[in-house]
């Protein structure tokens, strides 16, 4: 990054946006509007004068998007960094209040500005996927919901099906069926109007055990393969990739996935593993042959989650669809 004069760090919440000037220690709350963000640049101009400087905010979902956009339409530098890193750079911090927070960021933004890299906001077709996949997944929770109060009303009814609860259940579970089936068939139709998303849809496609879901999760994940520079990068954002455990002469534990993850993407890869052992040859007898070797089974299963990874990596990097070569073998 280059030479900046000063830092402001912003606590982004639904409504408002605490800033904090860092070495002029002066704060101001704004609205989480452009009017907020227009009064923002004023007020950080008045102290500044024309200065060099950057803002720093926590990625913070929908809430922070508007910012991020507006900066960027601006051509005004800002980064966008991830929660845990700021929040794990603190230490021990006593008390929490959207002015404290504003003030660690700002902080935690000049410390390390020779690490930050400048953010870019996702593209508009990313951020619709987003929001089509996590509706999706919205959907899907509240249908197992209520396919979970009926089963369990039907347990304990002699005559269910006449029952009127269970019929309003069944029309809600049917009505969010169809939804989510219109949400698939959204990302679908997304997924066709941009070229290189469909390129790249139709290539992971191509591998055992992923379907619309886990690839349209990858794309996104990973910004249509842009964020990422290799596989290992992204298995570790996952939380799927093992890391050495070790300290001095004494403690040489086994290599261990660490708790810090993606977990939804983590459990969309069990899920592909578990299917691809079953219909891939080839990851089955890699799967059997770790567990001859006398590895636990989530371990095994751990190394099919990094197989799939390896192979999306590949077939989009070649731009060639996958092909399974024991099928040749003689």
């Amino acid at each position: 990054m280059k030479n900046y004069v000063d830092v402001i760090g912003i606590d982004v919440s639904k409504q408002t946006i605490d800033a904090h000037i860092h070495h002029k220690a002066k704060h101001r709350k704004f609205s989480n509007t452009s009017k907020g963000f227009k009064a923002l640049l004023l007020w950080v101009e008045k102290y500044l004068e024309g200065q060099s400087y950057f803002l720093c905010f926590e990625n913070t979902g929908h809430y922070s998007t508007k910012l991020s956009v507006y900066l960027s339409e601006r051509d005004i530098d800002y980064v966008e960094e991830s929660p845990l890193a700021i929040k794990r750079s603190a230490g021990i911090v006593r008390g929490k209040t959207d002015r404290l927070d504003a003030a660690m960021i700002a902080r935690y933004a000049w410390l390390h500005k020779e690490e930050l890299a400048l953010s870019t906001p996702k593209q508009q077709d990313i951020q619709e996927l987003g929001r089509l996949l996590a509706t999706r997944e919205q959907l899907v929770r509240d249908r197992t919901g209520k396919m979970s109060s009926l089963n369990e009303m039907q347990s304990l009814l002699s005559s269910p099906s006449t029952d009127d609860c269970c019929k309003i259940l069944t029309k809600s579970i049917h009505y969010l069926t169809k939804q989510i089936d219109a949400l698939e068939q959204c990302i679908r139709g997304l997924m066709e109007r941009d070229e290189s998303f469909d390129r790249n849809f139709k290539l992971l496609n191509t591998l055992k055990g992923v379907g619309l879901i886990l690839a349209s999760q990858i794309i996104y994940h990973t910004g249509n393969f842009k964020r990422f520079d290799s596989w290992r990068q992204f298995s570790s954002y996952c939380g799927v990739a093992p890391f050495e455990h070790s300290s001095g002469t004494s403690i040489r534990r086994r290599n261990r996935i660490h708790h810090i993850g993606d977990r939804k993407m983590k459990t969309l890869l069990t899920m592909a593993s578990v299917s691809a052992i079953q219909c891939d040859k080839e990851l089955k007898h890699y799967y059997k042959k770790k567990l001859a070797e006398g590895k636990p089974k989530m371990v095994a299963l751990n190394n099919i989650r990094n197989k799939i990874l390896s192979r999306a990596f590949a077939v989009v990097k070649r731009g060639t669809p996958y092909v399974e070569l024991q099928q040749y073998a003689a």
